[in-house]
């Protein structure tokens, strides 16, 4: 076990030198911080030898668990060999062997991978790849300069990607320096815009899609979504049918469809790509996050022939996608993924998550009667928990009461650590937790709401907290 001697000079380097993300760093400088310094299966280490149950796979990462012996020595072979050459004018045996692998996986008709960094950097691909197209096609199809999202959409941290974002406390700030883009509502059953419910809405929240494709098609180069989930947005659900029907609309108005399955691919949704749920074919899709199982930063944009053959001319013509980044195709990071795919075939990851997404389903079950809890929301191995003041009048908590950072920080006292989303609980573990793990998680979980969020005695659901 570390001294506390080094935890405490650890913590002291980082308030002085550590910039993070996502963090107000006024409160952070008065706390004193958890440094991970280990990992095993999915348990977190500090430097103080105490152990956490991830509960958020290290950021929607971490697929098979930490310290993967196979993902170890597919890293530790390839460093062996090479850890890095560029794309640009070069190939490399790792970049070419993970493409055919993604493309045989991937829903038919992406037949094309061009490698990047991260999620963000996958979603710039892709929405420079769709108004480049446009513009290469010539004729009217040049004024496609636009794109369409969703409300509380959130697709990435760069300029392009922020641009097409529609969470307000993420991108207000930015305004100024985006561009101009469509915007149409999202879905949200339990707080739907139209005061619908499912299925008697008949999905009727595609409409303000339909709307906006109907007057601006014109000038729309793609629409953006994640399919059958908004993560950052609050882990919100779309109802059955509605990314069958973005689907069909694109096509009727000649809009491509980018899918960022950046959050929900690589069967954290119980199927590979979450497009599968509802047989969906994307014309561009964004992966990322879980690609690698966890281990290192690489991602992709998958596309179609149709869209890659616009890109080929001649030289002087000047039609080739000019873009790439320093590590485009890292091999290390490809290597890593191509072992990561093989753990998924050997492993049957996805035939053994489906007991496990049943059994969370159960296991989430009591918490819902909790007067706190206003919705449970889970595709697959995904679950968000919308904590509420009121059960009946569904009203949120003000941010200055940290409903959500207060529940997570109890989960950590407990033994396991999650993030939240404003007053919405995520959890979303590495796919190999095991069943024991799993109701432990969920029990630290109702616990820390529990003790942060209590019932008041003799009071019915929809009571005020006092």
């Amino acid at each position: 076990m570390a001294s506390p001697t080094r935890t405490a000079r650890l913590q002291t380097e980082d308030h002085r030198h550590l910039w993070h993300p996502f963090t107000q760093q006024r409160e952070w400088e008065h706390e004193r911080p958890l440094i991970i310094e280990r990992g095993r299966g999915v348990y977190l280490e500090d430097t103080d030898g105490r152990r956490y149950l991830d509960g958020v796979s290290s950021l929607w990462v971490n697929l098979h668990g930490h310290r993967k012996r196979e993902l170890d020595r597919a890293l530790a072979a390839q460093l062996r060999k090479i850890a890095h050459s560029t794309l640009l004018g070069l190939a490399n045996v790792p970049s070419i062997e993970l493409a055919s692998r993604l493309v045989a996986l991937a829903p038919q008709g992406l037949t094309r991978v061009f490698y990047s960094d991260d999620g963000s950097t996958a979603v710039e691909v892709a929405l420079k790849m769709a108004y480049q197209y446009w513009q290469v096609r010539g004729g009217p199809d040049k004024s496609k300069k636009s794109f369409l999202h969703l409300g509380l959409a959130y697709h990435g941290d760069t300029l392009g990607a922020v641009s097409v974002g529609g969470v307000p406390l993420f991108h207000e700030r930015f305004k100024p320096l985006l561009f101009p883009t469509y915007e149409a509502h999202a879905p949200y059953c339990y707080r739907c815009p139209l005061n619908l419910t499912y299925p008697q809405c008949r999905v009727a929240c595609a409409d303000a899609v339909e709307d906006v494709l109907k007057r601006h098609h014109g000038h729309i180069a793609a629409l953006i979504v994640e399919p059958m989930l908004l993560a950052a947005g609050g882990m919100i659900t779309m109802p059955p049918g509605y990314l069958t029907r973005l689907r069909r609309l694109c096509s009727r108005y000649r809009v491509l469809l980018i899918a960022d399955e950046v959050a929900t691919g690589f069967g954290r949704t119980g199927r590979m790509f979450a497009c599968e749920h509802e047989s969906v074919k994307p014309d561009l899709m964004a992966i990322s996050k879980g690609m690698t199982g966890g281990y290192l930063p690489l991602a992709a944009t998958l596309t179609t022939e149709r869209i890659y053959r616009a890109f080929l001319g001649r030289y002087e013509e000047f039609k080739t996608f000019f873009h790439g980044h320093s590590y485009t195709g890292n091999p290390l990071g490809c290597a890593v993924a191509l072992a990561n795919l093989d753990v998924i075939a050997r492993e049957r990851t996805l035939q053994k998550l489906r007991p496990k997404i049943a059994a969370l389903h159960r296991l989430l079950q009591p918490l819902g009667q909790h007067p706190h809890v206003g919705d449970i929301r889970q595709l697959g191995f995904i679950v968000g928990i919308e904590l509420v003041r009121d059960r009946k009048t569904k009203a949120p908590y003000p941010p200055t009461e940290r409903v959500g950072m207060r529940v997570a920080a109890e989960a950590r006292r407990l033994g396991l650590l999650i993030r939240p989303l404003g007053n919405v609980i995520v959890l979303m573990p590495p796919l190999s937790t095991t069943m024991k793990e799993l109701r432990r998680m969920v029990e630290i979980v109702a616990t820390a709401i529990g003790l942060v969020l209590p019932p008041r005695p003799g009071r019915k659901e929809g009571g005020k907290r006092p």
